[in-house]
């Protein structure tokens, strides 16, 4: 199953880019570049999204990217992560 959530990416003073999710509480990554950041988030959104259906906890609603409050300088991607149920899976 796929699960594609926007991420927001801020590049800082030092040239690093810091990024979170809006609808993955505490989910926050950095990268000494963008494309670094991205990658982070992916593995990150990842990992959380695992945890959370592991738990059998509801993953929560996609914020429309053009809902999202931005500051200056910010970038919005959508990340996709793919989930592979395994065999015995109750969807």
């Amino acid at each position: 199953m796929k699960f594609i959530y926007p991420a927001v990416f801020h590049r800082e003073e030092d040239g690093t880019y810091t990024g979170f999710f809006p609808d993955l509480a505490e989910c926050v990554v950095r990268g000494q570049t963008l494309e670094d950041a991205v990658d982070e988030a992916h593995d990150a959104a990842e990992a959380w999204i695992n945890v959370e259906l592991e738990e059998d906890v509801p993953l929560p609603l996609i914020t429309d990217p053009k809902d999202i409050p931005l500051q200056e300088g910010d970038v919005v991607r959508s990340i996709c992560v793919t989930i592979r149920f395994y065999e015995g899976w109750d969807e």
